[in-house]
């Protein structure tokens, strides 16, 4: 009986191995696409049944963990913390983004940029950075902030293409070709392809996506209005870039959820209300107002500091209700002497219906008043069960950005850039030197670049290297593709490199870029063997269909991160995305067999 079912087994071209790999990774596919279960665990479990099942050996199943490849991204994240913790992003975000009030400028000049960043660094923390500036100026204009985060997302994808370092597939790819005998991927060979890719999906965004962009309500809208608004006072430091400007041309006349109330001078002058042209001072004392959200933001500009000590990067943020048992009633902030009775400073006060005048220290506070407090992580345990105050929430915080560090992590980040570039130097190599740097001149802290790195991406591109080589070995592989070429044989080469890149498109839409690459490269490379064609050209349309996940939310990090801000639906990806998706594949179809021939 065994033996009859084995015979049926190979007569379909798979032993039981085969047949038990590509029911995993099936089931696997299902299971990310569904979003019950992280991709990082649904590929490692999937990785260890095989490896029970002695479909693949332990040593060659853990390999992915140790590859070049996998550190390579582990340390890019790394450095592009340094990049954010030092205040680059935000400062380039501000000069390149302006004071223009025009929807379809604005939308050239975040595109643009995000796609150009994104070449070089992780897409996430940029789209992240700027979804508040593209959602406050879509405020100030007084249109929808969907207008413009969707297309901040695609440029940010399509950026990723264009060289090795621009998203993690890439390097994943690169690392698969290398361990298959094949050349690695060089820094700008990407740039081929994704260039053109980049400038058609720019100028359709520009163009006929903006118009099926659908204006959905700003889903915060509501809820800002009826947001607890704080008071909160900066102080203009003696080093700020901001002095000597006015008030207009420094960008705080108009950001986004606070208002400038009145500038308080060293000498003891007030300005209230503030004027435009107002002219910025060291010492000057900048009283705003805002919500939570947008008054933690403060401190993340350039030149601006708490009125009381900055924050040390360790701090976070609570905000608290004064108790009314709370021996703090009745006693101004200065008196109670709050910094060193809570070892917390006080960044913002609100008392509901009243404007509050004056510095914070000389405030009174009443019970019921709200406190934005920055006080270490152990605040929380220390005071939750005391009389003074109830906790209400803890707001993140990310510390006062090393403006000062900025250049030597942008002369980093150029090294890492350049030298594979220019000298051969491997990426793992460059890329560490690059940490080592930034380390060294404290450009991240140890803490900040541990919280860094994001483990769960790790896992899975250590785990799906161990399963693309189980595809490989259990001839599940061969199968795939050997179907592949059986579909495509009568339309030539050029539709087998259509098959292998709709393929991995249609993967990529659902679950991980990386997991996608990583799952149909060995397929892709066995299906150009196998037809007696160069697999580079193969490997380089793969990598470019996996980063093509526009037309749904769930298939790309930064498109999950616009969907909630945004105020979109699923089907909005999909009519702005699709189109974009049929670009992409023309665009690729066209330029792979012109640069890498078949």
């Amino acid at each position: 009986m065994m033996e009859a079912f084995l015979f049926e087994l190979h007569v379909l071209g798979l032993d039981l191995n085969g047949w038990l790999t590509l029911a995993v990774v099936l089931a696997a596919t299902v299971l990310m696409a569904a979003e019950r279960l992280g991709p990082d665990l649904v590929m490692f479990s999937a990785l260890c049944v095989l490896v029970v099942a002695g479909v693949v050996e332990p040593r060659e199943a853990m390999v992915g963990f140790a590859d070049p490849a996998t550190v390579t991204v582990g340390v890019l994240f790394v450095v592009a913390r340094a990049v954010q913790d030092t205040g680059s992003l935000s400062q380039l975000a501000a000069w390149l983004y302006g004071n223009t009030k025009d929807a379809t400028v604005a939308l050239l000049r975040l595109v643009l940029p995000t796609a150009a960043l994104s070449a070089f660094l992780n897409n996430t923390p940029i789209v992240a950075m700027l979804i508040p500036v593209a959602t406050g100026f879509a405020r100030r204009i007084g249109t929808s902030p969907g207008k413009l985060l969707m297309p901040l997302s695609f440029a940010a994808m399509l950026g990723g293409t264009c060289t090795l370092i621009g998203t993690s597939t890439n390097l994943v790819v690169s690392g698969l070709m290398e361990r298959q005998g094949l050349a690695p991927l060089g820094m700008f060979e990407l740039s081929w392809v994704g260039l053109p890719t980049a400038v058609v999906g720019i100028l359709y965004l520009l163009t006929a996506g903006r118009a099926l962009l659908v204006d959905r309500l700003d889903p915060l809208a509501s809820a800002q209005a009826e947001a607890r608004e704080y008071l909160a006072e900066v102080e203009v430091a003696s080093d700020s870039p901001l002095i000597g400007r006015r008030v207009e041309a420094a960008g705080l006349r108009h950001l986004p959820g606070l208002f400038l109330v009145e500038i308080r001078r060293a000498t003891g002058d007030l300005l209230r209300p503030v004027a435009p042209e107002d002219v910025l001072m060291a010492g000057d004392h900048l009283v705003f107002t805002g919500v939570a959200g947008t008054i933690k933001d403060l401190t993340a500009m350039p030149g601006l500091i708490p009125t009381g000590e900055i924050p040390d990067p360790g701090q976070e943020l609570y905000e608290v209700v004064v108790s009314h048992n709370s021996g703090l009633v009745g006693r101004t902030v200065r008196g109670a002497q709050f910094r060193r009775r809570f070892d917390a400073a006080i960044l913002a006060v609100h008392r509901a219906g009243e404007r509050i005048e004056g510095r914070i220290g000389d405030i009174v506070l009443r019970a019921g008043d709200t406190l934005m407090l920055s006080a270490s992580p152990g605040f929380r345990r220390a005071w939750q069960q005391g009389d003074d105050f109830y906790l209400v929430s803890e707001l993140a915080y990310d510390g006062q950005p090393r403006y000062q560090k900025a250049p030597i992590a942008l002369m980093s980040l150029a090294l890492m850039v350049f030298l594979p570039a220019f000298t051969g130097t491997s990426m793992t190599v460059s890329s560490m030197a690059a940490l080592v740097i930034l380390l060294a001149t404290q450009c991240v802290s140890p803490r900040s670049a541990r919280d860094a790195v994001n483990w769960p991406v790790l896992v899975l591109i250590g785990a799906a290297f161990g399963i693309s080589r189980a595809l490989v070995d259990s001839g599940a592989a061969q199968g795939i593709a050997d179907v592949l070429i059986t579909a495509t044989q009568p339309f030539g080469p050029y539709a087998l490199l259509a098959g292998v890149y709709l393929l991995t498109m249609v993967f990529s839409l659902f679950i991980s870029n990386a997991a996608a690459a990583a799952l149909l490269f060995p397929v892709a490379l066995t299906a150009a063997v196998s037809s007696g064609l160069d697999p580079r050209p193969f490997a380089i349309a793969l990598t470019m269909a996996a980063s093509a996940a526009f037309a749904t939310p769930v298939g790309y990090q930064t498109n999950l991160l616009v969907y909630g801000p945004g105020g979109y639906r699923y089907l909005d990806f999909v009519r702005v995305g699709a189109p974009l998706n049929a670009l992409c594949f023309a665009v690729t179809m066209v330029v792979v067999p012109l640069v890498w021939p078949l």
